[in-house]
């Protein structure tokens, strides 16, 4: 049995629903609070099992992500430390100067993250 592909409008349109309100109202929603369309609401009544299954996929990518920015500044920290112990003027340049290529490509990597503004959830992103 071949293997059925999420279809990527039903996916993006599921991710946008404003579920608290369809429980509340038993309507279908944006979550900028426009109602969906006829149109609309038909492409979310045919969704399968294999779009909500993408949409977790995406949302546990996305809790990843998350999990990932919140930790970045201590990791940040804690990879900084040994390079700081070792100086008398601790600086950041002269912490870069101790470190060897690998140790920089480290470095920035953590920067970017550590100041970085968190992203919000948007479908096929993450």
């Amino acid at each position: 049995m071949p293997t059925t592909q999420a279809r990527p409008e039903i996916v993006v349109l599921l991710c946008d629903a404003d579920i608290k309100r369809k429980r509340e109202s038993n309507t279908w929603n944006h979550r900028d609070g426009r109602p969906f369309s006829k149109e609309e609401r038909a492409l979310v009544l045919s969704a399968t099992r294999v779009e909500f299954e993408e949409i977790q996929e995406q949302f546990k990518r996305y809790r990843e992500y998350q999990r990932t920015m919140d930790e970045a500044p201590k990791a940040l920290e804690d990879f900084l430390a040994p390079f700081m112990e070792r100086l008398t003027e601790k600086t950041l340049g002269n912490a870069v100067e101790l470190m060897n290529e690998d140790e920089r490509t480290e470095f920035d990597r953590l920067l970017g993250l550590a100041s970085e503004p968190v992203r919000s959830f948007a479908p096929y992103t993450f």
